[in-house]
């Protein structure tokens, strides 16, 4: 297991590369902007959760599997935001 800042690194690392598609999307189609600041907005909102989850881990819960559960979320909802972004592109 990574430790924590490894984690976080990873968290902002995918989440700018997300930020830098929704970019690259508006600039380069003609597409409505209130749709690219949405996906932005669900991008942030998944970083900041994801970034608090790191932080505070749950009581009770074994760190293993808590981390394997913070992995399974964090590919399942970017996963969610690139389909987001080819729909709007």
């Amino acid at each position: 297991m990574a430790n924590k800042r490894e984690i976080k690194k990873t968290i902002n690392y995918l989440t700018g590369e997300l930020l830098a598609e929704c970019v690259s999307c508006s600039h380069f189609n003609n597409v409505n902007l209130q749709d690219v600041d949405n996906v932005m907005l669900s991008i942030l909102e998944m970083q900041d959760d994801l970034i608090c989850r790191v932080s505070h881990v749950q009581p009770g819960m074994p760190a293993k599997a808590f981390f394997a559960k913070l992995r399974q979320d964090m590919a399942s909802q970017a996963s969610e935001i690139i389909d987001q972004i080819n729909a709007i592109g």
